[in-house]
């Protein structure tokens, strides 16, 4: 369901400018699932957590017979709701609970995604994150005019061929800019 609001940035980086410090915001890049006004929903996806795919294909007593898949790194989609796994996709595919972002990206909540990337049959590229970041309504926009983030499309190099300690960097090199050119605070006239 894509919002009929205008200036929607579902599909879009938020890159967080070095002025913004707290975990796990600090250097971060979020995909935005969701943008409208009631708010936003977003998954960060350049921050590490200490899980691997594999733990939790483990927990969801799911076999892998794939050691790279097995092995892929599970990142932290923000600080909401970190029990919950989503799955960044670009592949639409008919999973239970997916949900089309654009025309680009999906991101999906059901086992049944799992399953098939377990046995080889889920989308080529797909990234795992528990959690997610969530902005109340007019809270990002707010955040947007304090200079926090900066904004631009997603990148699916940056999300998938992109080592994650260079995606902050990589997806502000897409707006022209090296954020550690950047003042680490918002400068108001």
């Amino acid at each position: 369901m894509q919002s009929s609001h205008t200036s929607t940035l579902a599909g879009h980086f938020l890159i967080a400018m070095p002025g913004l410090a707290e975990p796990p915001f600090s250097r971060g890049v979020a995909l935005l699932c969701q943008h409208d006004e009631d708010g936003a929903i977003g998954l960060l996806v350049n921050q590490l957590s200490e899980f691997r795919f594999g733990d939790v294909l483990a927990q969801m007593k799911l076999d892998c017979s794939d050691p790279s898949l097995g092995d892929a790194p599970v990142l932290i989609g923000g600080p909401v709701q970190q029990e919950r796994g989503f799955v960044l996709h670009r592949e639409p595919g008919h999973w239970e609970a997916s949900y089309r972002i654009n025309d680009e990206w999906s991101v999906t909540t059901s086992r049944d995604i799992l399953v098939a990337l377990a046995a080889g049959d889920g989308p080529r590229q797909a990234l795992m994150a528990l959690g997610y970041s969530g902005w109340g309504a007019g809270q990002l926009e707010q955040e947007l005019r304090d200079n926090a983030w900066l904004t631009v499309e997603a990148s699916e190099r940056v999300v998938f061929d992109t080592p994650l300690e260079e995606r902050w960097s990589a997806a502000a090199g897409l707006v022209g800019i090296d954020p550690l050119q950047l003042p680490g605070y918002a400068g108001h006239a």
